[in-house]
């Protein structure tokens, strides 16, 4: 048996789980979230837990098994303590600036790239060199920071560009002559 599929989700105080056959919505303080769910595993809510099962055996129910716990419980988690990717700027110049809930990014193009933040994500400049996102939703959080990544990702001979926050990009050795 799945060993993170077995394991109860606890419901903290002030999180509400609910499942309707397949969909299972969570609402908390920060807001609420909703997932339909595979149809090879049963999802039920009692004594203050959320307990996943599945129907067989078969490597693919397995496999459902656990990653339908990590969601239900990753969900639970965005609504009481929200999730939040920071991203770091390096190079001369670059730096990053909000306008309105947009990210105006100047990272050596010539011009600055606008970007709109995907619904259920918000940015936050801490530094001009430092931002934020943050959410309730985890994929949605990962896959806005990933797009802001994309803008200039880190490159392997000075390392200039947009990174995870603790990141390391390993550098290549320049030319070197014989």
């Amino acid at each position: 048996m799945s060993r993170v599929g077995r394991k109860p989700v606890p419901i903290p105080a002030g999180v509400e789980v609910t499942v309707d056959g397949r969909r299972c919505r969570v609402k908390g303080l920060k807001g609420q979230l909703e997932r339909e769910l595979h149809e090879a595993v049963r999802v039920s809510v009692a004594d203050g837990e959320v307990v996943v099962t599945r129907r067989s055996d078969e490597p693919e129910d397995r496999a459902v098994h656990g990653l339908t716990r990590a969601l239900i419980a990753n969900m639970i988690t965005g609504v009481t303590d929200g999730f939040r990717r920071s991203l770091e700027l390096q190079g001369t110049g670059y730096r990053a600036q909000l306008q309105g809930s947009n990210l105006v990014l100047t990272v050596g193009f010539s011009h600055p790239v606008q970007m709109e933040p995907i619904e259920g994500a918000t940015f936050e400049v801490e530094t001009p060199t430092l931002l934020h996102v943050s959410g309730i939703d985890k994929q949605v959080v990962g896959q806005q920071a990933a797009l802001v990544r994309r803008v200039r990702p880190p490159e392997p001979y000075h390392g200039k560009g947009i990174r995870y926050r603790g990141e390391v990009v390993k550098l290549k050795a320049g030319k070197s002559r014989a």
